[in-house]
C-alpha cells in the first residue's frame, strides 16, 4: 500500500512536465522520474484537477471565516499544502497531513533538505511530540496508521486539530486499502466529532464488470487489495456510505462526467491536444471506474463544489436489458497467441473463411505490432485458424492498426489506410491477393501489394478510425470511405467514393444533412445504402446518432434514423445487418453501471433493444471494444475475434480467444 503511494507521485510528476498540470514541487517530492505514457498522464491528470477543484472550492466558500483546515489522509508525497501556499490561499488554513510513520518520516527528511520546501513552511521545531514528524505554522505531518482510529484521535489532539473550525478531510485513494469496518467509523467519526465539516474522498468504483476485475486483480497483485469495492460497488452506495453516517449532504460524480461538467471547454481542448493520443476507449473507462465524492455537514452556505458547468442529459437509471445472449469460447481457437490483438480487421473473404490482419497483440512471446495475417475457417461446425506469412515481409504492409480492408472478389481484398503511431501518417492502400482456395486447412500465402490510388483519391487512405463500405451505383463498385481521423485532424467528417477497379476518386453527388465529424463508428451496406452509427466526436463524446446514406436516381442523401428509445452513445463497436435490423456489438459508453452486449436497432420500426451478453462459461473477462466480428447468417452466429487494450497502468488485457455468439434467440424471423 505505501508503494502506491510513491508510483502515484511519479506518475503526477510526469504529468506535470508534460504540461498537464501546473506543479514545480512534484520534481522535489517525486525523488526519482519516469516518463509515463499519455494514458497515465491523463488519468493523473484528472485526478489532480478534481482534488484541486474541490480543495480550492472549499478555500474559496470558507476565505471570510477567521480558521479553517484541511485534513489530508494518507498523503504520501502529495505537494498540496506546498502548491496552495505558493499561491497564496492558505491565510487562515492550517494543513495536517497523515500517513504511516516512515513515510511520514521519509516526506520530512525531504522537506528539510529541499530548501525550496522548507522556506515555503518555515520550521518551527515541533516535530518529536507524539507522531508529529514535522511541525509548521500552517503544516503539521503525521506518522500514524490510519486504520488506528483511537491513535489518530490522539495525535491530531496533539498536533493542535481543533474540531470546532471547519474542516474538510481529503481521502484521495486512500480509504479503499483498509478494511470496511475501520474505513466507515473513520467516515462516521469526521462527522460526529466536526461539527462544520466537508469530506472528499476519490478511488475506484465499478468492480465486476471487465474493466473492473483487471483493475481489482491489478491490485491484488500488488498486495493492495481494494477492499471498498465489494460492499460499495458504485456511486450510489457510496452515496448511501456517507449519508447513513452523519453527513447531510453528498454528490458524486464518475471522472467522464467530471470531465464533461466541470472542466472548461477550452481547458479540455487543451489537455486534448498536448501528445499525441490514441487511447480513447481505455482513458473512458479509467474515468468510469474512478468517482469524486463531495460530503458535508453544518456548512453555511453549503458546500456543493460538483454542480456541472453544463447540463449534460443523464439517463434515468441503467440500461435496460431485453434478455442475454450466451457467449462460448471456441474450442478450436484456443491458445494461438496471434488472435489475441485488438485495433485489428476481420473480414469474411469467402463463406466460413475469415481474414484477420493487423493490430497490437501477442506475435513471438511478446507484445506489438502483430504482422503475422490468420486465416480462420469453419468446417462440420469447428473452427480452426492458422497462421499465414506474407509473401513479402517487407514494409509494406506497416504494421498497422485501425485499418479497413474490403473483400472485392474471391481472391482480392484492399486494405485502406491504417497507422504505425499515433504521430505518423495514415498509411495508404494496399492490395491483399490469395487463392481461391484459401481457408484454414490449405491457407497457401496472402500476397501484399502496394495499391496506387490516383492522385484525387490519396486522402481517403491518409486515416485510421474509418470506416470503409462496399455499395453498387449505376452498376459500378465503389469503396464509401468515410470519418476517422488523422495525424493532424483529431477527427474527420468527409468521404470518398473510392471507384474499386481504378481506384480513382469519383465525384457522386450527396444531399441532406451532413453528419457530425466521427471515428470509432460503425458502417454496414444496406439496400445499396451505408448506415453509420454511433463514434466518437468532436469533443471526445460519444454520439448516439444513426445516418442512412440512402441511393437515389441521381446520388445519394442524407437521412437520419430516429430510434426508440434513444440509442446510448457508443464507438469502438462493430456492427451488422440482418433481415431489416442493424446488430450493433461491443463498444464503449459512458453509462457505467453496466457494458454494452448487442444492440438490436429495427430499421423499419426504429425500436431500440439491448442485450446482454451471458459470459458464465467464459473463464475471463470479455471486453468489447477494439475488437472484430465477423456474422454468420445461416447459424445466426456472431464471432468475436480480439478486443481489449491498454488498461490504463493496471497492464494490458488481450481477449485469449474468440468467443461465439449465439444470435438465434434474438433473431427469430418474423
Amino acid at each position: 500500500v505505501q508503494g502506491t503511494g510513491g508510483s502515484s507521485a511519479v506518475s503526477k510528476c510526469s504529468a506535470a512536465a508534460r504540461g498537464y498540470i501546473q506543479d514545480r514541487f512534484l520534481r522535489l517530492l517525486a525523488g526519482r522520474r519516469r516518463r509515463r505514457a499519455p494514458l497515465i498522464h491523463r488519468g493523473y491528470y484528472i485526478r489532480a484537477r478534481a482534488v484541486d477543484h474541490c480543495v480550492q472550492d472549499f478555500l474559496l466558500k470558507t476565505q471570510s471565516l477567521p480558521r479553517t483546515q484541511i485534513l489530508s489522509l494518507g498523503a504520501g508525497f502529495d505537494s498540496l499544502y506546498f502548491r496552495l501556499k505558493d499561491m497564496g490561499l492558505l491565510h487562515h488554513t492550517v494543513v495536517y497531513e497523515v500517513d504511516f510513520p516512515n513515510v511520514a518520516r521519509q516526506k520530512a527528511a525531504l522537506i528539510k533538505r529541499m530548501n525550496e520546501l522548507s522556506a515555503l513552511v518555515g520550521d518551527n521545531g515541533g516535530e518529536g511530540l507524539g507522531a508529529i514528524t514535522f511541525s509548521g505554522e500552517d503544516y503539521k505531518l503525521l506518522g500514524v496508521d490510519l486504520s488506528e482510529l483511537s491513535e489518530l484521535e490522539r495525535a491530531l489532539e496533539e498536533a493542535g486539530l481543533n474540531n470546532e473550525v471547519p474542516t474538510l478531510f481529503i481521502a484521495e485513494v486512500v480509504l479503499t486499502y483498509v478494511e470496511n469496518t475501520r474505513s466507515d467509523a473513520l467516515i462516521q467519526w469526521a462527522a460526529e466529532h466536526f461539527p462544520r465539516a466537508c469530506f472528499l474522498l476519490y478511488e475506484q468504483v465499478h468492480p465486476e464488470d471487465p474493466f473492473g476485475r483487471v483493475m481489482q486483480q491489478h491490485f491484488s497483485q500488488l498486495n493492495s487489495a481494494l477492499h471498498s469495492l465489494a460492499q460499495y460497488p458504485d456511486c450510489e452506495a457510496q452515496q448511501r456510505r456517507f449519508l447513513g453516517r452523519g453527513w447531510t449532504e453528498c454528490s458524486v460524480m464518475d471522472m467522464n462526467e467530471f470531465f464533461t461538467c466541470c472542466i472548461p471547454e477550452d481547458e479540455q481542448q487543451r489537455v486534448q491536444t498536448l501528445e499525441p493520443f490514441d487511447e480513447y476507449e481505455e482513458w473512458h473507462l479509467k474515468c468510469s471506474h474512478y468517482f469524486v465524492l463531495a460530503a458535508s455537514k453544518g456548512m453555511e452556505p453549503s458546500w456543493t463544489p460538483l454542480l456541472p458547468r453544463v447540463a449534460v442529459p443523464r439517463r434515468a437509471g441503467p440500461v435496460g436489458m431485453a434478455a442475454s445472449v450466451p457467449a462460448a469460447a471456441c474450442a478450436g481457437l484456443s491458445g494461438i497467441p496471434g488472435l489475441r490483438r485488438y485495433g485489428h480487421h476481420s473480414v469474411l473473404i469467402k463463406p466460413n473463411v475469415i481474414l484477420t490482419t493487423g493490430g497490437f497483440g501477442e506475435e513471438d512471446g511478446q507484445h506489438c505490432r502483430v504482422r503475422n495475417f490468420h486465416v480462420l475457417s469453419k468446417r462440420a461446425g469447428y473452427w480452426k485458424a492458422v497462421c499465414v506469412t506474407q509473401n513479402v515481409p517487407d514494409k509494406r504492409w506497416g504494421e498497422r492498426l485501425y485499418h479497413t480492408v474490403s473483400c472485392l472478389s474471391d481472391t482480392l481484398a484492399l486494405v485502406v489506410g491504417g497507422r504505425t503511431s499515433p504521430s505518423s501518417a495514415g498509411l495508404g492502400t494496399l492490395w491483399l491477393k490469395f487463392p481461391e482456395t484459401c481457408n484454414a486447412s490449405d491457407p497457401d500465402n496472402v500476397a501484399v501489394e502496394l495499391a496506387s490510388l490516383q492522385p484525387a483519391a490519396e486522402a481517403a487512405a491518409l486515416r485510421w478510425r474509418h470506416s470503409t463500405t462496399e455499395i453498387t451505383f449505376k452498376g459500378e463498385q465503389y469503396l464509401f470511405v468515410y470519418g476517422g481521423r488523422s495525424a493532424l485532424e483529431p477527427v474527420l467528417g468527409d468521404w470518398y467514393f473510392l471507384h474499386a477497379r481504378e481506384l480513382s476518386h469519383a465525384v457522386i453527388a450527396v444531399e441532406g444533412p451532413v453528419p457530425e465529424s466521427r471515428h470509432s463508428h460503425s458502417a454496414c451496406g444496406w439496400e445499396g445504402g451505408v448506415l453509420i452509427a454511433g463514434g466518437l466526436g468532436a469533443a471526445e463524446q460519444p454520439l448516439g446518432s444513426v445516418f442512412l446514406l440512402r441511393e437515389l436516381e441521381h446520388g445519394f442523401q442524407w437521412q437520419t434514423i430516429e430510434t426508440h428509445p434513444p440509442l446510448v452513445p457508443r464507438y469502438s463497436h462493430t456492427a451488422h445487418v440482418h433481415e431489416g435490423k442493424l446488430l450493433l456489438v461491443g463498444g464503449v459508453w459512458f453509462h457505467a453501471s453496466s457494458v454494452p452486449g448487442i444492440t438490436v436497432i429495427d430499421l423499419t420500426t426504429g425500436l431500440c433493444l439491448d442485450y446482454g451478453i451471458n459470459v458464465e462459461h467464459l473463464e475471463w473477462p470479455l471486453m468489447l471494444h477494439n475488437h472484430s466480428s465477423v456474422f454468420l447468417p445461416d447459424e445466426k452466429e456472431l464471432l468475436v475475434i480480439g478486443g481489449g487494450g491498454n488498461c490504463f497502468s493496471f497492464g494490458t488485457h488481450l481477449n485469449p480467444e474468440p468467443v461465439s455468439l449465439s444470435l438465434s434467440s434474438i433473431l427469430i424471423s418474423h
